[in-house]
């Protein structure tokens, strides 16, 4: 979930047509060309990720589209919105948002209950069961049902300057921050990303939010034990390390580009910028350990997906789901990993010679079997999660939270994570 901020970079009218054969289980209306071989004009509006509009990904795909399905032209109008304010900016007006929109996985039950997206049946939702693996579908299934088409994995990995980080000394976080280097370089980026990669610390250590599956909400959180008083204290020490930056005080890319970072945690979406700073320097990994209270805990990253939407609200749901699984294809996800480096859901375009080559691939498949978690997609954690975890990084780096006041404020994350 990479956190970007919502930009309209462009908005490209162009004329396309649609992959006819793929419709949710709902049509209020036929919004398709008559069977007098009219040509039907419809328009549609489309949110996509910011490297996927300048990168020129999405433009090139709306025109391959329309000159596989010329029975259809639609207006388009293509604008840049990051998938982790997706839901966000739809709930804004749902009638008025983006008719196919691409968004993290993890907004789904928000999305569901707001009534602005659409369930998918028919050769869509076949699609989606049929191509990827059950991990993966579980990411965009509610109560039995599908609502996305998948398209790459969503979550983290360790990128490294082999330049100052020796190979031997990747695995653990204490090797890493401990690695001998210049006054000037941070050895480690710290970075909540709003609680997103902070509950890898916790997770890791073996502790939960709502049980192990994510929604017994009896459970509640167990974060003010005893353990996780003791990865809290560790992140006291590990943010106010000065060969550790935060995150929100630095420019990653600068520091990169100087070589004065040793490692980091990133996705994907990522690579070719730090790849153009550091060329063959650049090296990537499976999250390391960490070692909190004597034991090594391997961190865990969350795992989801991002996802390709419908908007139920749209005008024209039959083009717009057409155009969803279009885009969503395996042709048009080797595509999108060609020009985005991107890893496919897709079986088969990620199975790939070029996939299983690709360092970032190999990470992200690490990560995903030995150093992940599910992320938990329901309302009640979205709406509690986000703003206390975040808080708690944050205020150590304030210095509202020290080892002082730690228990009492893990006390009071738990109590505002109970559901009632």
């Amino acid at each position: 979930m990479k956190r970007r901020l919502l930009s309209v970079l462009m908005v490209a009218m162009l004329s396309v047509g649609v992959l006819a054969g793929c419709q949710g289980e709902s049509k209020p209306k036929d919004n398709g060309a008559g069977t007098d071989g009219e040509v039907k004009e419809v328009e549609l509006k489309v949110w996509a990720p910011e490297n996927q509009v300048q990168s020129g990904t999405i433009e090139s795909m709306t025109k391959s589209f329309q000159e596989e399905h010329p029975e259809w032209k639609i207006t388009f109008t293509v604008e840049a919105v990051g998938e982790d304010v997706a839901k966000d900016q739809i709930l804004k007006d749902p009638e008025a948002a983006a008719d196919v929109y691409f968004f993290a996985n993890d907004q789904l039950s928000g999305l569901i209950d707001a009534g602005a997206i659409a369930k998918l049946g028919g050769s869509t939702e076949e699609m989606v069961k049929s191509t990827m693996d059950e991990t993966v579908v579980n990411t965009v299934t509610h109560d039995g049902s599908i609502y996305g088409i998948p398209f790459t994995h969503n979550t983290f990995f360790m990128y490294y300057d082999k330049t100052l980080i020796p190979e031997d000394s990747i695995g653990s976080v204490e090797k890493i921050v401990q690695a001998a280097t210049a006054n000037d370089v941070y050895n480690f980026v710290f970075d909540s990303a709003g609680g997103w990669k902070l509950g890898a610390w916790y997770y890791g250590a073996g502790l939960s939010i709502y049980g192990e599956d994510g929604n017994d909400y009896a459970k509640g959180s167990d974060w003010n034990s005893e353990k996780g008083l003791a990865v809290t204290n560790y992140l006291v020490d590990l943010i106010n390390n000065p060969k550790v930056a935060y995150n929100d005080d630095v420019s990653l890319s600068e520091l990169t580009a100087a070589h004065r970072v040793g490692a980091w945690f990133d996705g994907s979406w990522n690579y070719n910028l730090y790849k153009d700073a550091l060329g063959d320097d650049l090296g990537v990994a499976v999250l390391p350990t960490f070692n909190p209270d004597g034991t090594d805990y391997q961190l865990k990253a969350f795992y989801g997906s991002k996802v390709i939407g419908v908007n139920s609200n749209s005008k024209n749901p039959e083009v717009a789901v057409a155009l969803a699984a279009y885009l969503g294809s395996e042709e048009m996800q080797v595509k999108r990993y060609e020009e985005t480096n991107q890893v496919p859901t897709n079986k088969t375009a990620g199975s790939s010679d070029a996939v299983k080559a690709d360092e970032v691939a190999t990470a992200i498949i690490g990560v995903v079997e030995k150093a992940s978690i599910m992320q938990p997609t329901s309302s009640e954690f979205g709406n509690k999660y986000w703003t206390n975890a975040g808080a708690i990084a944050t205020e150590i780096r304030n210095g509202e939270l020290t080892k002082a006041n730690a228990q009492e404020r893990l006390d009071k994350f738990v109590d505002n994570m109970k559901v009632e």
